[in-house]
């Protein structure tokens, strides 16, 4: 079972949410074989704040939603690096998505994909995540679908465990989680909101340009001693629930 603590009423915004998250995972903090592989575009900076407190490397997981027709922030499905295709297949039944559509829609995906991959990594390869712990972080989950797609990917490199760790999810998302993660990290579930928007006051979009900034400034090896800011609650908490 992942770890999760008391209601929150909202994050102020993505930063103060990986912050938080850092919290709960204080076991993994300065360990040269934990990396954190963040969802572009919100997940990097969640994920950026992770790696900065556990002072861990970060890159990026190439991943790309698939919305429903007409309804496009409900994630029907998603594709990921090395052609990982996912699918949530009760919301397509209940939407009655037609499989034409759903093709299209993937090609689509995986073409935008494609060129986002190349602006973020510029030709850069994966980091090497055989037999290691790798921590992979999103903004929140709503459906699954994201995440899932960006563990399978994660998952053909071979790490040694893979931790899906998020600010928010619904608890169904979750449980889809753990059947394909070894660990679910969660501050907050609730299955009253529909959407991730829903649980940030300021959920700004995050553009490209940020994300390649945030992945620039925040080390490959872990953060620089100049950039030095762990809390120490982060290694008090030793990952426990608070």
């Amino acid at each position: 079972m992942g770890r999760v603590q008391a209601r929150i009423s909202r994050f102020q915004n993505r930063g103060a949410a990986g912050r938080a998250l850092a919290g709960l995972l204080g076991k993994y903090a300065r360990s040269s074989d934990v990396i954190v592989m963040a969802l572009p575009r919100g997940g990097v900076v969640v994920g950026a704040e992770v790696a900065r407190a556990l002072h861990v490397a970060l890159d990026v997981i190439g991943v790309r939603k698939i919305g429903a027709p007409r309804q496009p922030e409900l994630a029907i499905g998603a594709v990921a690096s090395g052609g990982v295709r996912v699918w949530n297949q009760s919301l397509i039944d209940g939407l009655d998505v037609a499989v034409s559509v759903l093709d299209e829609a993937a090609q689509t995906a995986e073409t935008e994909l494609a060129h986002r991959e190349m602006r973020y990594r510029h030709g850069r390869p994966y980091p090497e995540l055989r037999d290691r712990r790798v921590i992979v972080v999103d903004d929140g989950v709503a459906t699954g679908a994201t995440m899932s797609a960006a563990i399978s990917a994660v998952a053909a490199m071979r790490p040694r465990r893979i931790v899906a760790a998020v600010p928010f999810a619904s608890p169904r998302a979750c449980i889809a989680l753990g059947e394909v993660a070894d660990e679910v990290v969660c501050l907050w579930r609730d299955d009253q909101l529909v959407a991730v928007s829903q649980a940030y006051m300021d959920f700004a979009q995050v553009t490209d340009g940020e994300v390649i900034t945030l992945l620039a400034e925040v080390s490959q090896h872990g953060d620089s001693e100049s950039r030095e800011r762990l809390d120490a609650e982060v290694l008090d908490s030793g990952g426990e629930e608070t």
